[in-house]
């Protein structure tokens, strides 16, 4: 049966037909594999590229979101103090004057003695005042001389007038001329009264039981009365019961109670407490120190304390009347005032004005502008404004 292919010749196939032959087969599937494997690859890697983009811009998104460490507040459950410089003063002091002008003639009592009520402490030596008492009584007996003879004769020309030896003007002459005498006795009694009451004043005496704690006088000295530089001769003090004296600042002087107790030091006795009660509070602020001056009192029977120490006392407070300890590193010094900035619930700074009440230096007490349950930012950043998100770290 003879050959039906056109290429084969009669001896044998054509060259052309040697050159030429068929696909193996599966090759056009292969290709088709290698098509889809250059495409997924291709996709895989702009896929990783917009990931790894993706990613970045989140990084860096969440870089710009700053990180803060909170505070937690608390309000204190128990009482404090405030300590606060007190003024120790005798209950009962006075400076003693001399009330007219003189020398020193003599003094009894120096400083530290105790003296009795109305005990002598100088003597002063007034030539002035002695001769004005020798002129008032000799004036005093020369009024009364005129008056027994003023009184003598209205009596005799009371007598005429009865037998109507002598006219009624005359009677009445008399009788007036015996009033005049009268009262120019009672003024020569009130004048010579006047000086002698100064001449008592020569004698300086204790006004209480106490002791002596100045003394400015000495023998020979001239006492001027009435120069505007007077000095106390003597200061004589009550030093069984003692006052204190504290100036409460302002914001605490609501604690301020009837029957209130402090506590105070002393440097001269240290390690001992002392115990004083409220006597008197002014009840007004001194605009020149914002303060309420306000006296305790306490017994010194046993001569512990002396008048003009400076004391340190313990003035109570109730739980809270501080406010709020806050470090001082949470303070922002803004524009608006003192501020710090605490995060709400959705991590969003909120800018607060806080007033602070005392300074303690690592910390302060804030008064009012937060309570207890503000989450405050510990050393915030400046650039830090109200309404920035923050993440929050753990301490």
């Amino acid at each position: 049966m003879p050959d039906k292919n056109p290429d084969a010749g009669p001896h044998g196939p054509a060259p052309d037909a040697l050159l030429r032959h068929s696909a193996p087969p599966g090759l056009k599937r292969w290709g088709w594999m290698a098509v889809v494997a250059a495409v997924a690859i291709a996709v895989m890697g702009i896929g990783w590229r917009m990931y790894k983009n993706h990613t970045t811009a989140a990084w860096t998104d969440a870089q710009a979101v700053p990180t803060v460490q909170i505070i937690k507040l608390k309000s204190p459950k128990t009482g404090s103090t405030l300590t606060l410089p007190g003024d120790v003063q005798a209950f009962t002091t006075a400076p003693i004057y001399a009330q007219v002008s003189g020398y020193v003639k003599k003094w009894y009592f120096d400083i530290g003695a105790p003296v009795k009520k109305g005990q002598l402490l100088a003597e002063l030596d007034t030539p002035d005042l002695a001769g004005q008492s020798a002129q008032g009584r000799a004036n005093l007996v020369n009024a009364i001389a005129a008056q027994n003879l003023s009184e003598a004769t209205a009596r005799r020309y009371d007598a005429l007038f009865a037998q109507g030896a002598v006219a009624h003007q005359s009677k009445d002459e008399k009788d007036a001329d015996l009033a005049a005498k009268n009262a120019a006795v009672a003024a020569a009694r009130a004048s010579l009264y006047s000086v002698s009451a100064q001449e008592n004043f020569r004698h300086l005496v204790a006004p209480f039981d106490g002791v002596v704690t100045s003394r400015a006088v000495d023998v020979g000295a001239l006492v001027t009365v009435g120069t505007p530089t007077t000095t106390p001769l003597f200061t004589v003090s009550d030093l069984t019961k003692l006052r204190i004296y504290v100036r409460v600042p302002q914001n605490y002087a609501s604690y301020i109670r009837p029957g209130m107790e402090v506590t105070f030091t002393v440097l001269q006795h240290p390690g001992r407490v002392f115990h004083a009660k409220l006597v008197a509070s002014a009840g007004a602020v001194a605009s020149s120190t914002g303060t309420v001056l306000v006296q305790f009192g306490l017994d010194n029977t046993d001569n512990a304390l002396q008048p003009g120490a400076y004391a340190e006392v313990k003035f109570p407070l109730p739980a809270g009347a501080n406010g709020i300890s806050v470090p001082a590193t949470a303070l922002m010094f803004r524009d608006e005032g003192m501020q710090v900035a605490t995060v709400d619930a959705t991590n969003h700074v909120k800018l607060k004005t806080v007033n602070i009440a005392r300074d303690m230096g690592a910390s302060v007490d804030v008064g009012g502008g937060i309570s207890p349950k503000d989450r405050i930012i510990d050393n915030p950043a400046d650039a830090l404004r109200d309404g920035d998100e923050v993440r929050i770290t753990k301490p």
